[in-house]
Order: structure tokens, then C-alpha cells, then sequence
């Protein structure tokens, strides 16, 4: 089983726009799988449709193995969900807006509302909150009470749109906390963002859109795994360190004018090290890089993505 599965799933808009092309996600369930992606990468159209608010043009998705739109009422009571930031009646206080929105859910009990809606408040801490008017909330409390109105049932999904974004750096850290509590219960977590910062912080699991497309998909630790790391070497021959490193297989060995480098693959550095001492070059410097994730997911989407927050 999956929590999220979609196959060939794509939106074209009547002007001729192709938001989402041909995606296929497989999402475990368990895991924090962060959605990634410049802004205008088709994130939220994805996100949409698989919440019934928007219709594919082809291809399959499903919540929970249940097919979507056609299942939504017998799954979107087990899904928790944040698309395009939250939308609350300002003069009301945060019990009162999440008692509304308990009451619209046909499949809610009122007889455990109260219950319920203090225990949501609680998860999100926000109970000392709950008397004041929701319009003197700041943008992180008015983020916390949009996932605590997710949480108003026992979800096994929760599906988050842009949830730190506009918030400043204590939001972000106070919603990111939460999504990790979330996780921590059990609950899969499907956050979109293009913070690369948060991404790094809470997610198992990555999916990397670029202009509509999928091009990268599983565990994040796969994903620096595919990073080809390269050793340097400093020395005052460089071109016989070059040969030296060519001759145990590095592949792209270079040499420049005080360094000579090439991709490590998967040679361990401590015998790549001992070669060249043996060989009689003379070391003045030794070192690894691997790229950092943000070359990884700008070489991926060709933009760069915003590694604040």
C-alpha cells in the first residue's frame, strides 16, 4: 500500500497549458515526503488534483488506495489537508472557527466536537489561544490553527501546501516542530515547498517537479547518494598526480595548475591518498567534495531554489 499513488497524471488548462505532465508519485505510507519545486512547477495543480478540487485531463491518482475524485467521499474524512494557506472568519476566535468547520464535516460526531476541538488546539498549541479572535493571530499561530483543523479527526494523511510560507523564522520552526510531531504519530506527511531548508530538516522522501515534470523521485538519502563526489589533490606536479589517478580508475581526472582532481566514484580517499604517496608525489592537500543539495536540486530543475527559512 501507498498513501499517495498517480500514474500518467496530468493538467492541461483550457488555454493550451501544461501545469502537470505525465507524473507517477509513490509515496510510502510512514514517511515525510517532501513535494519540490520552483514556484509555477505545477505543486499545487498536483496537490489539487488529488484532492478532487481540480480535474486531471489524464491519468490516475489515488489517496489511501482509493481512486480519486471518484472515491472522495469515502476517503477525504482520513486525509488532513493545507492547499493555498488558510481561509478563517476573522472576528471569530480559533475554537469557534474550527467548531464551524466541524460541523460542515457530515461525517463528524458533534457529541465529541468539544473533545475534539481541544485536543486539535492542544496538538498544535494553541489552547491558551483559543478564546482570541483569530484576526490577532499572527501568520504562524494562523498557519498552526489550519493544520489543527486537518486534525480535527484522526487522519492517516495529511497534505500540506506551502505551509511555512510568508512566516518568519520562529513560524517556520514552530510549523516544521508540528509536522515532525505529526509524523512522529504515524501520520504520512506530503508537504510542498520551495524551502530547500525545510525539505532537508523534516523530509524521508523527496519528489522534484521542474516545469510540470517529475524528475526526481525517492528517499532523500538516495538522492546525495547520486552526488558525484570529486577529490583534490594539491600538489606541485599535478599533471603526474593526474596520471596517478587516471591509473586507478577515477574517472575525469584533471590537472590545473597547483591541484589535480578527479571523480572519486566508489574508490575509498584513504588508498586513492596512499597511491599517490607511493607513486612519489608529493601531498600538500588532500581533499573531498561532494556537491551540496542545493547544486543537486538546481542541476535537476535548472533554477535556483530558496535555501532560506
Amino acid at each position: 500500500m501507498t498513501a499517495i499513488s498517480t500514474g500518467g497524471l496530468t493538467k492541461r488548462f483550457r488555454g493550451g497549458q501544461l501545469a502537470v505532465d505525465h507524473i507517477d508519485l509513490d509515496v510510502p505510507h510512514g514517511c515525510v515526503y517532501g513535494f519540490l519545486g520552483p514556484n509555477g512547477s505545477g505543486k499545487t495543480t498536483t496537490i489539487r488534483m488529488l484532492l478532487g478540487l481540480a480535474f486531471p485531463t489524464s491519468g490516475r491518482a489515488t489517496l489511501l488506495d482509493v481512486p480519486m475524485p471518484g472515491g472522495a467521499s469515502q476517503v477525504l474524512h482520513r486525509v488532513g489537508s493545507l492547499v493555498e494557506g488558510p481561509a478563517f472568519y476573522p472576528y471569530l476566535n480559533g475554537e469557534d472557527n474550527l467548531a464551524r468547520m466541524d460541523a460542515a464535516d457530515r461525517t463528524a460526531d458533534p457529541r465529541t466536537a468539544g473533545r475534539r476541538i481541544g485536543a486539535a488546539l492542544d496538538r498544535v498549541g494553541l489552547l491558551p489561544a483559543a478564546k482570541k479572535r483569530y484576526r490577532n493571530y499572527s501568520l504562524g499561530m494562523k498557519q498552526r490553527l489550519a493544520i489543527a483543523a486537518g486534525l480535527l479527526r484522526p487522519r492517516e494523511l495529511i497534505i500540506l501546501d506551502e505551509p511555512t510560507n510568508g512566516l518568519d523564522p520562529q513560524g517556520t520552526r514552530e510549523v516544521r516542530t508540528l509536522i515532525r510531531q505529526i509524523a512522529a504519530d504515524g501520520t504520512t506527511v506530503f508537504v510542498s515547498s520551495h524551502l530547500l531548508a525545510e525539505v532537508e530538516q523534516i523530509c524521508s522522501h523527496v519528489g522534484v517537479m521542474r516545469t510540470g515534470r517529475l524528475v526526481f523521485q525517492g528517499p532523500l538519502a538516495e538522492l546525495r547518494r547520486s552526488a558525484a563526489a570529486r577529490v583534490t589533490v594539491r600538489t606541485a606536479d599535478p599533471e603526474a598526480a593526474a596520471k596517478v589517478l587516471a591509473a586507478l580508475g577515477l574517472a575525469d581526472a584533471l590537472a590545473g595548475s597547483h591541484e589535480a582532481s578527479a571523480v572519486l566514484g566508489d574508490a575509498e580517499p584513504e588508498p586513492v591518498c596512499a597511491e599517490l604517496v607511493r607513486a612519489g608525489i608529493g601531498v600538500r592537500g588532500f581533499t573531498v567534495d561532494a556537491p551540496s543539495l542545493e547544486d543537486l536540486f538546481v542541476g535537476l530543475t535548472g533554477e535556483g531554489f530558496d535555501v532560506d527559512g
